[in-house]
């Protein structure tokens, strides 16, 4: 498992649930922002929930 995850959202969150939209603020996304995140299982899961809206990259520290 790598150290941090890069999540890029790349699809709206508009017409999704308001479960998906709330995940997509937890993890501090809007459109076409960058985020890094420490890979946890925690965010692992979030990023399960919405990843048909996002991009992620794996990267080793």
């Amino acid at each position: 498992m790598s150290d941090t995850v890069t999540i890029t959202q790349v699809k709206s969150g508009i017409g999704s649930t308001e479960k998906i939209r709330a995940t997509l603020t937890g993890l501090g996304l809007k459109m076409q922002k960058t985020v890094t995140r420490k890979d946890t299982p925690e965010i692992r899961g979030m990023i399960r929930k919405v990843q048909h809206l996002v991009r992620v990259e794996e990267k080793q520290c």
